[in-house]
């Protein structure tokens, strides 16, 4: 087989955009509970972890606070400012077309990604979901990678783990498999690059053609 198989994403970032959402909610809590306005790279540092460390990591005594704020805020514009990635939804079905083995790892609980898939679709073309729920260790760690790849029937070695933050990577790689970043997610590519994916991706269709046809589509990052 060329390629890989399976082929894991994360989220938020990479499958649904949420970009504007998250960077919306992250203002207004901050702004709300701490009365302050605090730097987009401070704010946004931990995405792609679960959200108590995130607020905990923004103010230790005011954590609770915060994230009951953020997820009020989150829900009550959460299909206002969600949607989908264009190109997405055809080349994630191109791959299970392929016969590709699809799942998903994300920080997100399991309430919250249940409501992400009721806002875009797109549920039914993945074989797992792992959430913050399912796992007692949270990316960066490889566990709910590796969680995700057994539940599929796969093998590290031969699967890719896709996403947008920094830990995904970082997760991926601990796990042992190919990881590729993409550029259209919350985090910049200088940041990206410093996690050290083996790949990075501008576009869905990229995706297809790494994970049918191999690096030979898609070039190994500089």
């Amino acid at each position: 087989m060329t390629g890989y198989d399976p082929v894991i994403f994360d989220l938020d970032g990479t499958v649904v955009d949420t970009v504007e959402l998250i960077r919306d909610s992250f203002r207004y809590t901050v702004k709300k509970v701490l009365g302050r306005e605090l730097p987009e790279g401070v704010m946004l540092a931990g995405v792609g972890q679960p959200l108590m460390p995130q607020m905990q990591a923004l103010s230790p005594e005011h954590a609770q606070e915060l994230y009951d704020v953020y997820r009020e805020y989150n829900h009550r514009r959460h299909d206002e400012l969600i949607k989908p990635y264009d190109g997405m939804q055809a080349a994630l079905a191109q791959l299970r077309a392929a016969g590709r083995r699809l799942g998903i790892v994300t920080s997100k609980s399991r309430d919250t990604t249940a409501m992400a898939f009721r806002s875009v679709g797109m549920r039914d073309l993945f074989g797992e979901v792992v959430t913050a729920t399912d796992s007692s260790a949270h990316k960066p760690s490889p566990e709910p990678v590796l969680l995700c790849v057994e539940k599929l029937g796969g093998l590290p070695a031969e699967a890719i783990f896709i996403g947008d933050a920094p830990v995904d990577i970082v997760a991926g790689t601990a796990a042992g498999m190919a990881t590729a970043a993409v550029t259209w997610g919350l985090f910049s590519r200088d940041e990206l690059v410093a996690a050290n994916p083996t790949f990075m991706l501008d576009s869905p269709q990229q995706i297809v053609a790494l994970c049918l046809d191999g690096p030979v589509s898609i070039g190994e990052r500089p």
